[in-house]
């Protein structure tokens, strides 16, 4: 039996009840983050049991909203309130692209190279798509570009801007795994504009519009039937 069943919430109760107390403390404290997948055997295995309680457990969950169930994929974490994460993804937008702009003076030639090495590696798991991965990468591309920037008032408001995004959705890329081919594709023209020293107005229009497609991807996913609408 694994560590996990010396868990306080683990001491008394039916396994189906243990289960549901292990489950939902983790998806509330964020361990489990939004969009993460909850495998039941993997789950069975660590607190030492079935998958039976542990399908009980989930479909408790499921029915209070803390899980969805996808055909084909199986249980996720449900994503936090849509608003919240649309909000968080157009503030972090608006502030990215500032901070991008701000700090395109001062981003080395060597500073690209590593920010399109990062990039070359998110291009090569397209086919074969890890969404948590991509989306550490992703992060890590920006920050080449944004950590220059030298007002550290925007600076610590993207910061706060991705530790918010983090705290709503473990990937996008999980929702809207299309996306990440676009994506790559527009931090190759995010480096392009700063290495030939492009306007900064353009540089955070670009940078604030790359974030902002993601969103549009994300809630027409969501929201295929009104986005054939909206469509003409």
């Amino acid at each position: 039996m694994t560590d996990a069943v010396q868990d306080p919430v683990l001491a008394t109760g039916s396994k189906s009840q243990l289960a549901y107390s292990y489950l939902r403390e983790r998806i509330v404290d964020h361990r489990y983050t939004p969009g993460y997948r909850l495998v039941l055997g993997t789950i069975a295995d660590d607190l030492g049991m079935s998958v039976v309680p542990v399908r009980e457990a989930i479909r408790r969950l499921e029915a209070e909203g803390f899980v969805t169930f996808e055909h084909n994929v199986g249980a996720r974490v449900a994503l936090a309130d849509e608003t919240e994460y649309t909000y968080a993804m157009q503030t972090l937008g608006l502030v990215e692209g500032a901070a991008t702009a701000l700090s395109a003076p001062l981003v080395t030639d060597a500073d690209l190279d590593r920010a399109l090495e990062i990039n070359e590696r998110m291009r090569r798991m397209l086919d074969d798509l890890d969404p948590h991965e991509f989306t550490r990468l992703n992060e890590q591309f920006h920050s080449v570009l944004f950590e220059p920037c030298p007002n550290p008032h925007i600076l610590e408001l993207v910061h706060r801007g991705w530790g918010r995004l983090r705290g709503v959705r473990d990937s996008t890329f999980s929702f809207v795994p299309q996306r990440a081919r676009h994506s790559v594709e527009e931090h190759e023209q995010i480096v392009q504009l700063i290495r030939d020293g492009g306007e900064a107005l353009d540089i955070e229009l670009t940078a604030r519009n790359h974030r902002w497609r993601t969103l549009d991807a994300f809630l027409a996913a969501r929201h295929p039937d009104a986005h054939r609408s909206e469509s003409p």
